[in-house]
C-alpha cells in the first residue's frame, strides 16, 4: 500500500520557513527533506496559487512564507496540496450487482465517509502557529538549532 507523505513532509517545510524568514532556495529545501527540487517546485505550485508562499526568482531568491500561520490551518494546506487522499483502502467494485458486495460497500463507505471527515475537522482546528508552538517547546526542552541546514545536516551526507 502506497502512503503519501506530502502533507507531513510540506508542513515540515512551512515550519522551517516560518522559524527562519527569507527565501529558501528549492535545492536547499530538497536536500533537507531528501527529496528532488523540482518535487519541491510543483508541491509549492500549489501553496503558492492559494497565496501561503511566493518564489523570488535570481540570486537571493527562493521561497517565503507569505500566509498568518495564526490563521493557516493543516486543512488550508491539505487542499492547497489538492486534497490526497486521507485513507488508502476503497471498496471493492468487482461486483456492482451482488447484494453483499453492495451490503459490504455500504457499511465500509459510511465509516470510510466519519473517518474523513474527522480527519478534516481536526485539520480545521490545528494552525501553523499551533504547530511552531508544539515546535518551540521542544527546541526549548532539547536546545536544537532552528536552521534548516544545522538540522538536516545528516541528510546531505546519507548516499
Amino acid at each position: 500500500m502506497s502512503q503519501d507523505s506530502r502533507l507531513s513532509g510540506i508542513l515540515h517545510v512551512l515550519l522551517h520557513m516560518a522559524e527562519a524568514p527569507g527565501p529558501h532556495t528549492s535545492e536547499a529545501l530538497a536536500r533537507a527533506m531528501n527529496t528532488h527540487p523540482a518535487a519541491i517546485r510543483r508541491t509549492m505550485a500549489g501553496l503558492r496559487e492559494r497565496g501561503y508562499v511566493r518564489a523570488e526568482r535570481g540570486n537571493g531568491g527562493g521561497w517565503t512564507i507569505t500566509c498568518d500561520c495564526a490563521r493557516t490551518t493543516l486543512k488550508d494546506i491539505y487542499f492547497a496540496l489538492g486534497q490526497p487522499a486521507i485513507i488508502a483502502m476503497r471498496n471493492r467494485r468487482n461486483a456492482p450487482d451482488c447484494v453483499i458486495e453492495q451490503a459490504v460497500n455500504s457499511s465500509l463507505a459510511d465509516t470510510f465517509e466519519a473517518v474523513e471527515a474527522l480527519m478534516l475537522q481536526r485539520f480545521s482546528e490545528v494552525t501553523l502557529a499551533d504547530l511552531s508552538a508544539d515546535f518551540r517547546t521542544r527546541q526549548a526542552q532539547g536546545k536544537e538549532s532552528t536552521s534548516l541546514q544545522e538540522r538536516h545536516q545528516h541528510m546531505e551526507s546519507t548516499p
